[in-house]
């Protein structure tokens, strides 16, 4: 067993198998993409390593969706937890609409534990993406933190919401009273990628906003957006967002 080779190791844009007459320019395309382009084939086959490296991506897709965020991770992260309505994963991929409900009992954790009147409250939720978690979340807000430092902006508290669907914010901002909130959450995983995280960032969100209220920064991961640089950027977009008073399609960026 120690000698089988991790097939998923090798990045997709190393992995050239066609015998494409140019070799270099095929190596020059797959330098700017993942996708499952000079992978060569058998008649109208894949070959048998690409197909098989399909199969792997295809079951760690899967359990992006499927894991749970373990306690260890959001201890790590120096979070405290709430779910939604849902249950379990079930619950949250069959019925989005319970996905972003909180409870009242959970909404009197968020009373207890967090600061109110902020200028910005960020939280982060599993959404379709266990693993963006832990991946990518310490480094976005230790980075929008350090960003907002020395400008007067007030931070709340940050906590981990189990179920997460993206539209909690309509809950949570009226309840914590926040000018500006930022989702950190899970985007839904690809064939080259299952650690991908997005921020949804509205002013003013409350149950009647519309989905063109949201500013989204998506794609964040170390194959994508780098966490440093997203953390940075977002922290731009909230000074904006706090100065013009809009989010979404009324801000100008």
């Amino acid at each position: 067993m120690e000698n089988i080779k991790d097939i998923t190791s090798v990045p997709m844009h190393d992995l050239l198998l066609s015998d494409n007459k140019d070799k270099k320019a095929m190596e020059n395309l797959k330098k700017f993409t993942d996708a499952r382009i000079g992978i060569g084939r058998t008649g109208s086959r894949y070959k048998t390593l690409p197909y098989l490296r399909f199969r792997a991506d295809h079951a760690a897709a899967n359990d992006a969706v499927m894991l749970e965020v373990d306690q260890k991770t959001i201890s790590n992260l120096g979070l405290f937890e709430i779910h939604t309505a849902c249950k379990d994963k079930h619950d949250m991929l069959t019925r989005p609409d319970w996905g972003r409900i909180i409870p009242d009992d959970q909404k009197q954790i968020l009373l207890e534990r967090c600061k109110r009147d902020v200028d910005v409250q960020i939280y982060c939720g599993d959404g379709l993406s266990a693993p963006s978690v832990g991946a990518n979340v310490g480094d976005l807000t230790r980075i929008i933190s350090m960003s907002l430092e020395g400008t007067g902006v007030s931070i709340g508290t940050p906590f981990f919401v189990r179920y997460c669907r993206v539209n909690t914010a309509r809950e949570i901002a009226p309840l914590l009273n926040a000018k500006v909130t930022c989702v950190l959450i899970g985007e839904r995983p690809g064939l080259s990628n299952g650690e991908s995280m997005s921020a949804y960032i509205a002013y003013n969100a409350r149950p009647d906003m519309s989905e063109s209220d949201y500013t989204v920064v998506s794609n964040i991961s170390r194959l994508g957006m780098h966490p440093a640089e997203a953390g940075a950027y977002i922290a731009e977009i909230i000074q904006k967002m706090l100065m013009q008073k809009t989010s979404g399609l009324n801000l100008k960026l």
